[in-house]
C-alpha cells in the first residue's frame, strides 16, 4: 500500500513559525511622530506572544472576538498575529466609517476587547457610548498623550507578561479574523475569513501571475490594514520574507514617497487616488525609488494613470480586482508569454482590465436570462466566484441567501471575459458609488434626503471625479411650496453620515424618471449629468 503524506493544518500558526524559523531578521519599519520604529519579525512575533498572553489575561478565550481601531503599525501587525494564533478572531474595524455603522458592527460582532490608537480616540469615544459588548479597551500610544482612565496602555499590558507559545495548531476551518463591508444596502455585512482561507490566499499572493511577494521584496502597505485586511499584505511579508513598511497616520503623499526612497521599497499597493497623488512627488524624488512595480485596486484604474507611471517612473501598474468577500483579490492584470512582441497599445489595452483570475479560484459572468454568458470580450453579465478563499455567506445575516447561490458569490459587478480569461468590468448591478476606493450607498443617502420635510423625491448617482474616481451628485425634487437649499439639505445630512460620504453637489430636478415598474431610473440620470461639474 501506498504511504500517504502528512497532513498539518494550513493555519495562522504555521505561517509565523514559518516567518520566526526562516526570516527572522526581516524587518518592519513603522512611521511614527518620532520617526520610522524599526523591529525585527522575531522581536514582533515575541511581542505578539505578550499580547496573546495579556488577552488571556483580560478572559479572551478561544472564539471571541478581538477588535482593533487602529492605522497600520507595528502594533498592528501584532494583533494580526496573537489573536488569531491564540485561537480568538481578529475584527479589524473601519475607521472611515460614520459612528452609528461602527456601533451596530461591534454589537453585531460581540467585540469583548477592542484595541484603539490613542490619535482615534475622539472618534472611538463616539461609538464606545452606544456598545455594551466592549469589556475592555486597550489603548496605543501613537500620538504621545496622557493615558485614558478607564482602558489599559498597551506597552503596560505586554510588559506585565512573559511569552507564552501560541497554539500549535489551530482547525483549518474556525474563524481566523473578520471584516464588514459596507458595499450593500441597509446594515453592513460581516465576511469571516478562516484559517484555511487566509493561508491560500497568502500563498497566492506570492506566485508570480499575482503579486510576486518575494524574499528580496520591501514592501509598503499603504493599503488600511482596517480594510480587506490590507490586500492580505501583513500575512504575505511573513509568509514570503518580504521587509514591510507601514505608513502610521502619516498618509499624506510627500510623507509616502519619502519613505518608498528611504526604506527602498519595491513593491506597493493602494487604491487609484493614492497612485494619483504620489506621481509628482516620487517622479521628483532622489534619488529614484527602487520600485519596480505597484498593485492598483479598489476601483478601475484610469488608463491615462498607467499609461503615465509607464512612461515617466518605468512603473507597470499591477490592476487587480477583488471584494471583502473574497479575502480579497481574486484577479491580476499580467501579460502572457503570447504578449511578447505585441504591439503597446494593445498590450495597454489588455493590462487594463482587471485581469486573470488567480488558480483556486473560478469565476463566471452570468446574463439576466440565467445562463452563463461566453468569454468573447463582448458579452456581459454579472461576475459570479467560488474558491478557497471565497466567503460561503455573511455572518449572521439574511442577505446571504440572495449573494450566495449554490456555492457561488454574486459580485453585484457586470464584466466581459475575454477568450485569454482577462476580466473587464463594465458596470455595477447596484447603484453604489466608489469614491477613492471606499463605497458610498446612494440608497442610504437617498433615503436619508427623504427624511426632510422639504424634500418629496432623491435620487443619488455618481458623477466622474479626477481624483476620487466618483463622487456622489444628489438629484433632488422639493416637495409642493418648499424651497430648501442646497447647503440647508448638506447640513441636514452632515450629523448623520462620514464626512466623505456628503455629496459633491445636489441639483434640483423636477422630477425623478422611472422605470416601467415605478423604480428610479438612475441611467438616465447618469446620462443626464455626466458632465456635470461643481
Amino acid at each position: 500500500m501506498f504511504g500517504l503524506m502528512q497532513t498539518h493544518p494550513l493555519d495562522i500558526p504555521s505561517i509565523v513559525r514559518h516567518a520566526e524559523r526562516m526570516h527572522p531578521g526581516k524587518t518592519v519599519a513603522t512611521r511614527t511622530s518620532g520617526g520610522v520604529v524599526t523591529a525585527t519579525f522575531a522581536s514582533v512575533i515575541a511581542r505578539a506572544r505578550k499580547l496573546a498572553a495579556a488577552l488571556r489575561a483580560l478572559g479572551v478565550r478561544e472564539g471571541d472576538r478581538v477588535a482593533t481601531f487602529s492605522w497600520n503599525h507595528q502594533q498592528h501587525l501584532e494583533a494580526y498575529i496573537a489573536v488569531p494564533c491564540m485561537g480568538a478572531v481578529l475584527h479589524t474595524l473601519n475607521i472611515r466609517l460614520f459612528e452609528g455603522d461602527l456601533a451596530y458592527i461591534v454589537e453585531h460582532a460581540q467585540d469583548s476587547v477592542v484595541i484603539v490608537d490613542r490619535s482615534l480616540w475622539p472618534q472611538w469615544e463616539k461609538v464606545a457610548a452606544s456598545v455594551r459588548c466592549v469589556r475592555h479597551t486597550i489603548i496605543i500610544d501613537d500620538g504621545g498623550e496622557a493615558p485614558l482612565p478607564g482602558t489599559h496602555d498597551y506597552e503596560a499590558l505586554l510588559a506585565a507578561q512573559s511569552e507564552t507559545p501560541f497554539l500549535p495548531e489551530v482547525a483549518e476551518n474556525q474563524a481566523a479574523a473578520m471584516c464588514y463591508t459596507s458595499g450593500t444596502t441597509g446594515h453592513p455585512k460581516g465576511v469571516v475569513y478562516s484559517h484555511r482561507s487566509t493561508y491560500l490566499h497568502t500563498a497566492m499572493l506570492g506566485t508570480v501571475d499575482a503579486l510576486g511577494l518575494c524574499e528580496r521584496d520591501t514592501v509598503l502597505a499603504i493599503v488600511p490594514m482596517f480594510h480587506a485586511n490590507a490586500w492580505g499584505l501583513p500575512y504575505g511579508c511573513l509568509m514570503w520574507g518580504c521587509d514591510l513598511v507601514l505608513p502610521g497616520r502619516f498618509m499624506a503623499s510627500d510623507s509616502l514617497a519619502e519613505l518608498i526612497v528611504e526604506r527602498g521599497v519595491t513593491f506597493a499597493s493602494g487604491v487609484p487616488t493614492i497612485w494619483l497623488g504620489l506621481l509628482e512627488p516620487l517622479a521628483r524624488a532622489t534619488p529614484p525609488p527602487r520600485l519596480t512595480r505597484i498593485a492598483c485596486a479598489g476601483s478601475a484604474v484610469p488608463p491615462a494613470l498607467q499609461r503615465t507611471y509607464l512612461e515617466r517612473l518605468g512603473l507597470p501598474v499591477v490592476h487587480a480586482w477583488g471584494m471583502t468577500e473574497t479575502s480579497p483579490l481574486v484577479t491580476f492584470a499580467k501579460p502572457l508569454a503570447r504578449h511578447e512582441g505585441v504591439d503597446a497599445a494593445s498590450l495597454a489595452a489588455t493590462l487594463e482590465k482587471q485581469g486573470r483570475v488567480a488558480p483556486g479560484v473560478e469565476i463566471r459572468i452570468v446574463g439576466d436570462d440565467g445562463r452563463e454568458a461566453p468569454w468573447d470580450g463582448t458579452a456581459l453579465g454579472e461576475i459570479q466566484v467560488r474558491g478557497n478563499w471565497i466567503a460561503s455567506g455573511y455572518y449572521k445575516d439574511e442577505a446571504s441567501a440572495a449573494r450566495f447561490q449554490d456555492g457561488w458569490l454574486r459580485t453585484g459587478d457586470v464584466a466581459s471575459i475575454d477568450p485569454d480569461g482577462y476580466v473587464k468590468i463594465a458596470d455595477r448591478t447596484k447603484d453604489l458609488i466608489k469614491s477613492g476606493g471606499e463605497w458610498i450607498s446612494s440608497v442610504v443617502l437617498e433615503g436619508l434626503l427623504m427624511g426632510h420635510m422639504a424634500v418629496a423625491e432623491a435620487a443619488v448617482v455618481a458623477i466622474p471625479h479626477p481624483r476620487w474616481s466618483e463622487r456622489p451628485l444628489a438629484c433632488v425634487v422639493k416637495r409642493k411650496g418648499a424651497d430648501p437649499s442646497k447647503e440647508e439639505l448638506l447640513e441636514f445630512l452632515r450629523p448623520k453620515v462620514a464626512k466623505w460620504w456628503l455629496p459633491d453637489d445636489i441639483v434640483f430636478i423636477a422630477e425623478v424618471p422611472k422605470t416601467s415598474v415605478g423604480k428610479f431610473d438612475k441611467k438616465v440620470l447618469r446620462e443626464r449629468f455626466k458632465d456635470h461639474s461643481v
